[in-house]
């Protein structure tokens, strides 16, 4: 038997539960985020502490170290893991971290861009994806590191493609072996609502936390301009919150009131439990959890009031779905080059192929030239990196590496209203969503596409796709040590380019 997980436990055995957030930041010393976590420990329904890294793209102390100090004074922790500035080894040595501690619980999240400092543009990379990255944290409870995974999930998206995606994505993640999942923030019960009402007509299982925040009317405010990302906030809220902060109080129980009446309407839509932030002190999330159940049977009548929105905003269920745009003269062309050429399976064609370009690879001067063919013939079409590992018959024929944080499998939660969170463009995301639907293939959308070999880059991936040495659906290799790759399945590799 393990050490007890009270977290899981909760969640398998359906009691409503509390997981308080813990946002390790720099400007919080370490000593008040552990005596906090000793109070959260002594509060019947807290069964853990969620330990934030790289929260809004500022790095803070280490969760590990943090989470570890927290368990110790009887709080279990939830170590964020992200993506940002780790590649596929440091993620695993530091799961591998983890589990020598004997800390299960993890939220496996791609991760916020980092903020710039001063006048030095920030700069970051991504090598994988939080479903790429649950995918690893699944392997590596296959060799016996039993962690509890935890997902976020955005429905607080307010356009088709962004809304339709965070879902699509999450069907990834679960497929990945996510757990359960915790929403991103917003006051719309009517996307709480749209959440639960997917995973039940997909027949997903799968728990769901909501996010309750105690919002103050600072962190409304910059919630309403998207930040950090992942989080909106309505005007009109933010004028509420603005009246109640004159108060004498400066607006507190009015905030503790809001999320006290989140909590009833959350246990009401059937959510296995909150996920409270913006203020961990122990006696206003005891006030929250009482006065929530004092307001159980009023749950309906309370939901009615958290609408907010923005005006036109798009549902699932109830908006009507724009009609499907025609698609460019480039995808369809190339569509049509894959059935005229099908070079996705065994067949003389693909041999033809095989043969030249393993001649090319044992000519290196002329492996440089197809490269760099590859690549001028690419770059304006699709704004090709030459990243070796071309996955464009995957993802519509937009080029993942356009995105700035290089995602293969979806969105990112940051989008807000269609743009990227990082620059200022529509995120790449929107086009895929968009040629797939015009092209009825919206089932296709939830391939896994597994991480990119990063020991590929600059080379060609037309030599590397037909001797198998890519990372692409249906085919994931292992990364770094291209001379121990393995022969690919070509079962369900898709159209190539």
């Amino acid at each position: 038997m393990g050490a007890p997980n009270p977290l899981r436990d909760s969640l398998t055995s359906g009691t409503f539960c509390y997981v308080v957030e813990l946002v390790a930041s720099r400007l919080t010393r370490e000593a008040k985020l552990l005596e906090v976590a000793s109070q959260l420990a002594t509060v019947p329904g807290v069964v853990a502490g969620s330990i934030t890294s790289y929260a809004g793209g500022a790095m803070g102390h280490d969760p590990i170290r943090v989470g570890t100090a927290a368990r110790a004074r009887g709080l279990l922790p939830n170590i964020h893991v992200t993506c940002v500035n780790r590649d596929r080894a440091s993620a695993q040595r530091t799961l591998e971290d983890l589990h020598g501690l004997g800390i299960e619980n993890v939220l496996a999240l791609t991760g916020d861009y980092p903020k710039a400092t001063g006048d030095a543009q920030a700069q970051a990379y991504f090598e994988m994806d939080s479903v790429q990255l649950v995918h690893l944290i699944q392997e590596m409870r296959q060799r016996g590191m039993p962690f509890w995974v935890a997902v976020a999930i955005s429905p607080f998206k307010y356009t088709e493609a962004d809304c339709a995606y965070q879902y699509l994505k999450l069907e990834k993640k679960i497929a990945a072996g996510a757990d359960y999942a915790i929403t991103q923030l917003g006051f719309d019960a009517r996307k709480f609502r749209e959440l639960k009402r997917y995973l039940d007509e997909k027949g997903l299982k799968t728990p769901v936390l909501g996010n309750v925040y105690v919002l103050s009317a600072k962190a409304a405010e910059k919630m309403a301009k998207g930040e950090p990302p992942g989080c909106w906030v309505a005007p009109e809220l933010v004028e509420q919150i603005q009246a109640e902060v004159k108060a004498a109080d400066k607006g507190l129980a009015a905030r503790l009131e809001r999320a006290a009446r989140m909590v009833a309407v959350l246990k009401g839509l059937g959510y296995a439990g909150a996920y409270l932030g913006g203020d961990h002190r122990t006696d206003r999330v005891r006030w929250v959890i009482r006065r929530s159940e004092s307001l159980a049977d009023k749950w309906e009548e309370i939901a009615e009031e958290f609408h907010h929105s923005p005006k036109g905003g798009f549902y699932l269920f109830g908006s009507q779905l724009a009609k499907a745009r025609k698609r460019g003269i480039v995808p369809r062309v190339l569509d049509v080059l894959g059935r005229m050429f099908p070079v996705n399976r065994d067949s003389v064609l693909r041999r033809l192929f095989t043969r030249f370009f393993g001649w090319v690879d044992k000519h290196p001067t002329v492996e440089r030239v197809v490269e760099r063919a590859e690549f001028v013939l690419k770059s304006p079409l699709f704004g090709c990196q030459a990243c070796g590992n071309c996955v464009l018959g995957a993802m519509e024929y937009v080029c993942p590496q356009t995105c700035p944080k290089n995602l293969r499998n979806g969105p990112c939660g940051g989008t807000l209203l269609g743009r990227c969170e990082v620059v200022d463009q529509a995120c790449i995301w929107n086009e895929v969503f968009e040629r797939a639907k015009t092209a009825n293939r919206m089932d296709e959308l939830l391939e896994y596409i597994p991480p990119r070999n990063p020991a590929l880059k600059g080379t060609s991936s037309w030599v590397n796709y037909f001797l198998n040495r890519d990372n692409r659906p249906g085919a994931s290799v292992r990364l770094y040590r291209v001379e121990e790759i393995q022969p690919a399945s070509e079962q369900t590799a898709r159209r190539a380019v």
